[in-house]
């Protein structure tokens, strides 16, 4: 999982040329100029990447975004999806394999109700990329088995560069304004590799300082709710401990009365339009007995008495690509120092078989 991780920037300098020009050719003028509403959709990590592109597809593309689970959109929000001329809602549904079966029944019935769909996936041929009407398709280069890392930046960046596409082709970006966007998402990989400087030792004197602990909070808003959840998946994924991601906000409202005082807690901000909040919450997370860690831009490390683990600062809506890197890092020294293997080791009742065993991640019902 770490070289994994380490393995990032040179990630997104080899594949997002590629990515760049099939979102163009997916992407056409027609398409992008006749979209009034985007939902994204997916399970897992996929959904996370939902949570972190809303804003960027906002601000960039001027349209309305609604991120969901695929469970949500497929059994019940397509039913109740706006009328529309032809081409007015877009559903892109994410899954690296292309074989969840959730997402593919998402994508079915948004077709059916004369939705536009998109398929946004790493597996050529798979009846999620068979079931778009267009494909996004984000090939990863194999690397050795470990927790989703590579895949989840991969998705990151192909809907950063749909962001783009979109915004450009329907006049909400200049072309010289879509350029200076593309090459600030490629600029992430510089921003990755100062965020490995900054992070690794730290993450793994966390994870030994730390190895008494049995759970973990992480929060985020904004486009890091999603780095929020992400984090704690990793940690779930790893070592196997109990990790619960969540809206800052909520923290306050919920978490605030947890009788477990001392669960280590990760405030994840980008220092926009939350960092007010993140302030507020560490404070209160402290009081109440906490042991806190800000996940924040290195330009934030004078906060006084608080442990930090820092990123390369970068635009907030763009900052799920730095953000989960300190995450990341903490689960994967975590399961080195409990000698834990990654997933349980399918052990317990987990198996893998038919693409996620008795969960039925890739064999479950379709409602279609």
């Amino acid at each position: 999982m770490l070289a994994q991780i380490h393995s990032l920037p040179a990630l997104i300098r080899e594949v997002l040329p590629l990515y760049e020009r099939n979102a163009r050719e997916a992407l056409d003028d027609n398409l992008c100029s006749a979209a009034r509403r985007l939902f994204v959709t997916g399970c897992g990590d996929s959904h996370h990447a939902t949570l972190a592109s809303e804003l960027a597809f906002e601000s960039l593309a001027g349209l309305p975004t609604e991120p969901m689970t695929a469970l949500q959109m497929s059994r019940y929000a397509v039913d109740f999806m706006p009328e529309g001329e032809p081409g007015a809602n877009i559903v892109i549904g994410i899954s690296a394999s292309g074989e969840v079966s959730r997402t593919l029944e998402a994508l079915l019935r948004a077709r059916q109700v004369g939705a536009t769909t998109i398929a946004l996936t790493g597996t050529a041929g798979s009846r999620i990329a068979l079931a778009g009407d267009r494909l996004l398709l984000v090939t990863v280069p194999p690397f050795d088995f470990a927790p989703g890392v590579r895949s989840y930046i991969a998705t990151l960046l192909m809907l950063y560069l749909a962001a783009a596409r979109l915004g450009e082709a329907r006049g909400k970006l200049m072309p010289i304004q879509a350029a200076d966007v593309r090459q600030e998402i490629a600029a992430t990989a510089d921003a990755i590799e100062r965020t490995l400087a900054l992070c690794d030792e730290p993450a793994c004197t966390l994870a030994k300082d730390w190895k008494d602990a049995d759970e973990f909070v992480f929060t985020g808003g904004g486009p890091n709710f999603g780095t929020a959840l992400f984090s704690a998946a990793k940690i779930l994924e790893a070592s196997g401990d109990s990790a619960v991601g969540q809206d800052t906000e909520e923290w306050a409202h919920l978490q605030y009365f947890c009788r477990a005082v001392p669960t280590p807690t990760f405030i994840i901000t980008a220092a926009g339009r939350d960092a007010s909040r993140m302030v507020e919450v560490a404070v209160a997370a402290r009081a109440i007995g906490r042991r806190v860690v800000i996940v924040a831009p290195e330009d934030l490390s004078g906060l006084p008495d608080l442990t930090g683990l820092y990123f390369a600062p970068v635009r907030e809506m763009f900052s799920p690509l730095v953000a989960c890197i300190p995450g990341m890092l903490f689960a994967a020294h975590r399961a080195d120092v409990l000698g834990e293997s990654f997933f349980r080791a399918f052990g317990g009742g987990r198996d893998v078989a038919d693409g996620g065993g008795i969960s039925r991640i890739r064999t479950s019902e379709l409602r279609v």
